[in-house]
């Protein structure tokens, strides 16, 4: 079998040309990685709606149903970033099915990815910086709840850091949070990993890399996670319009085998989404969006999954 990946159609929702959001790279990322033959449709599996209990694991009721409705207040909206609507409330809810749908295929096949997802800023009772529902917390919080795993590491290599879901675990022991992320970005305020690690702006490649390989190999060792759900934002990219860091195209690449191979090399399963990505070149945006699968590809290969 190949690498496992997961897409929905509804991954896009409609949404105005001139937000600064960039909607339209899920739906071409899909399309990159057949026309480029990094995947076939075989490999893509399609999540389903998840159930609105399963969000409110992690989020205050009030706050799942006012969102789904349409009834959030206008000041919570637009701290969100995004303006509602029917559409963007179910590609919410849908992405967080595909993050789910990819820990579990992680847990069977040893490694697989979504192609949306990384929705880390999301707290349990309000949504910031374009993130409504905490992907990552709620399939972290179903799969523990389910008994298929008793401890989990997030890394989370957005540029930003995961500052909600750093909050909605900051008193669970059996989720460690790991955020490597640049120091002057949003959000101004930070929030308290189980790990944080700050990085200077302007950062290259292989800086960040050697920072990244002092504590991702010893973090598996002594957590001994029972699955790594990986975050793997790309905007830490020189080009990315809200990233302060440096890293090139292959900077990336390398990044994602690096992560990938070291946990896979110490049979420790990985689900993957893709996090935040910027820049106006939407073609650059996605490509670089498809080094996570791409490096999937290959580490699945090579290590037979």
């Amino acid at each position: 079998m190949s690498l496992p990946i997961v897409y929905h159609p509804k991954y896009v929702a409609p949404i105005a040309d001139s937000h600064r959001f960039p909607m339209a790279k899920f739906r071409l990322l899909y399309e990159m990685l057949i026309a480029d033959g990094v995947a076939q449709p075989a490999q893509f599996f399609t999540p389903e709606l998840p159930d609105l209990e399963a969000i409110a694991l992690v989020h205050d009721r009030d706050y799942v149903e006012a969102y789904w409705q349409g009834n959030l207040e206008p000041k919570a909206q637009r701290r969100i970033g995004l303006p509602w609507s029917e559409e963007l409330a179910y590609r919410t809810r849908i992405a967080v099915g595909g993050t789910l749908l990819t820990a579990r295929l992680a847990l069977t096949h040893g490694l697989a990815c979504n192609t949306a997802g990384g929705t880390h800023h999301a707290f349990p009772s309000y949504g910031s910086g374009f993130c409504i529902f905490n992907d990552l917390a709620i399939a972290s919080r179903v799969l523990l709840n389910e008994g298929l795993v008793k401890r989990i590491l997030i890394v989370d290599l957005d540029v930003h850091q995961g500052d909600g879901t750093a909050v909605i675990f900051q008193n669970e022991s059996q989720v460690f949070t790991f955020s490597l992320h640049c120091q002057i970005n949003f959000p101004l305020v930070k929030q308290t990993s189980d790990l944080d690690v700050p990085l200077p702006a302007g950062m290259e490649d292989d800086a960040y890399l050697r920072t990244l390989a002092q504590y991702l190999p010893d973090l598996l060792t002594e957590l001994r996670p029972d699955l790594v759900l990986y975050d793997a934002g790309v905007d830490p990219h020189i080009g990315d319009r809200l990233g302060k860091l440096a890293l090139t195209d292959a900077g990336l690449y390398r990044r994602e085998m690096q992560v990938l191979s070291t946990c896979v090399a110490q049979g420790i399963p990985v689900a993957s989404v893709i996090g935040g990505g910027y820049c106006e070149d939407m073609r650059s945006l996605v490509y670089r969006h498809s080094l996570l699968h791409r490096a999937a590809s290959e580490v699945y290969r090579q290590f037979h999954l």
